[in-house]
């Protein structure tokens, strides 16, 4: 069967079934690509987001444990250092809200971490950067889709 264009020209229906076929194709494959790379940055984003929230609790227990227990091997700040590091570190994975609240944490644990053990406020100024930097990555878990 051909199809009249024009007047001179002709085009056999499987000719435009083929082009049609290819452009479906190519649309299919583009969204496929499209979903995996958004599926691989969420599995990247959730995975990095669950360590995270580990580690900030793990920093939050250093910090309960020098100031409250006045315990020197739990509360170590050598321990608290390596935590706020790899915090900022685990963060670069996430988005720029929840690697901001890291360096604000970083920023802040660098400020206080001489006076966690004996200085109250600065052990919750430190304990409400955390807090802080736990509701962005709950935020940022809850919006991932």
């Amino acid at each position: 069967m051909k199809i009249s264009i024009s007047g001179t020209e002709t085009i056999n229906v499987f000719q435009l079934t083929a082009v049609f076929s290819m452009l479906f194709a190519l649309v299919g494959f583009s969204y496929n690509v499209w979903r995996m790379e958004i599926t691989e940055y969420n599995n990247n984003v959730r995975s990095a987001s669950f360590e995270l929230l580990l580690q900030l609790s793990d920093l939050e227990s250093i910090i309960y444990a020098a100031h409250y227990d006045q315990d020197i091997i739990q509360g170590s700040p050598r321990k608290g250092w390596i935590k706020v590091n790899l915090i900022a570190d685990l963060s670069v994975v996430t988005e720029p809200e929840i690697q901001s609240a890291a360096e604000a944490l970083k920023s802040n644990w660098q400020l206080n971490w001489e006076n966690v053990a004996s200085d109250e406020n600065s052990a919750m100024q430190v304990v409400e950067k955390i807090d802080d930097t736990r509701l962005k990555v709950r935020q940022l878990l809850v919006s991932l889709n």
